[in-house]
């Protein structure tokens, strides 16, 4: 993949990077990344997930750049044999990240063949396209522990060699999901959320081991991988929403305005025309493999950016407006101090004095 398929429409590079081609896609130049024909360390990846649409693409790009790969796919939908010989610094293996002891495997094997491990990948995930109320609960644990569980199973068998070598890399795919609440995936979001919520936790206590991670947030990816002959489209036979499952409506919620069917609508509408390149995502993520001072966040599209922007924007509102329930408003302040600044009577006798008249009898109340 050369500079060329990363698209002429990228983001435009920093005034401080030098012989950058026009149009390259390149992190900002704080996380100081990569800089074309400039020489760099030769990285050693797992990537699960990698027969996924963003996993694929990340798979071909590390490759193509010259990195070494362990390309993980899953049990129940790749063989051994489509897995194998796909490229002399790729290593091809089945896993399923539900099972610790599967993901143990993928560790040990990539650190025999390849002799280290420098960056992980999670690219794995699924997810159940329908209701809360109509997802039984195999659905909504089996989305857990791919999701979550899965991503936990990962981070406990190489984090142990990471802090040994004090130095290593996590690319957490998260999603739009992650940061907000979906009508259609509300499982999926939650699973999205916990991811998001453990991998913050966790750069705190890693942060002296010299490890890093980030979470990448990307919009809605189309694949728009180079497989145009029927050959190629047939030996990697992609949906073209990815790992997701549909589930029929109940009738309570299978009316054709129905909130619920918001995510299914969306699929159905968008099909394979999704704004988001995963592409031009694989060469940031990349990017990020690579660079110095990696985000916490890599949010990835202008769909993702606009959508999240106006969540937090809202949060923020809804802050405001009820922020004095905790913290009294300035002019309540202000009558507070007047009020106490106030001369005080201490003495009842004396207001009682000042209640009648100047000469001591009582007044009319009529005058």
């Amino acid at each position: 993949m050369d500079s060329k398929s990363s698209g002429s429409d990228a983001a435009a590079t920093s005034p401080g990077s030098l012989n950058v081609p026009r149009g390259k896609l390149l992190l900002p130049a704080s996380c100081e990344p990569p800089l074309p024909n400039a020489p760099r360390k030769q990285l050693v990846w797992i990537v699960f997930g990698g027969t996924g649409h963003m996993g694929r693409s990340l798979v071909k790009c590390a490759l193509g750049r010259g990195d070494y790969v362990t390309d993980v796919g899953r049990t129940f939908e790749s063989s051994p044999e489509s897995m194998a010989n796909q490229h002399e610094n790729c290593l091809g293996m089945l896993c399923d990240v539900r099972a610790r002891q599967s993901v143990t495997a993928v560790v040990e094997r990539t650190l025999a063949h390849f002799g280290r491990i420098d960056v992980v990948a999670n690219c794995s995930g699924y997810g159940v396209i329908g209701a809360c109320e109509d997802q039984d609960e195999h659905e909504i644990r089996n989305q857990f522990e791919t999701n979550f569980m899965g991503t936990l199973h990962i981070i406990q068998a190489t984090l142990p060699y990471f802090r040994r070598q004090a130095a290593g890399r996590y690319l957490i795919f998260s999603s739009t999901s992650g940061a907000l609440g979906v009508p259609g995936l509300g499982p999926y979001c939650a699973t999205k959320y916990a991811v998001e919520g453990l991998i913050e936790a966790m750069l705190y206590e890693i942060d002296a081991f010299n490890v890093k991670a980030t979470l990448v947030e990307p919009g809605l990816v189309r694949r728009d991988e180079p497989d145009s002959d029927s050959q190629s489209a047939n030996s990697h036979p992609l949906p073209t929403w990815g790992h997701f499952l549909i589930k029929p409506a109940s009738d309570a919620y299978a009316h054709a305005t129905s909130p619920a069917l918001h995510a299914k609508r969306m699929v159905q509408w968008l099909g394979d025309r999704q704004p988001t390149s995963a592409v031009k995502c694989a060469e940031l993520v990349w990017q990020l493999a690579h660079c110095s001072y990696p985000p916490l966040r890599l949010v990835l599209g202008s769909y993702a950016i606009e959508s999240i922007r106006d969540r937090l924007r809202s949060v923020t509102e809804e802050l405001e407006d009820w922020k004095h329930l905790n913290y009294p408003a300035a002019e309540d302040q202000a009558a507070a101090a007047s009020s106490s600044a106030a001369p005080q009577h201490e003495d009842h006798g004396d207001r009682e004095d000042d209640d009648e008249g100047s000469n001591g009898e009582e007044q009319d109340p009529a005058t």
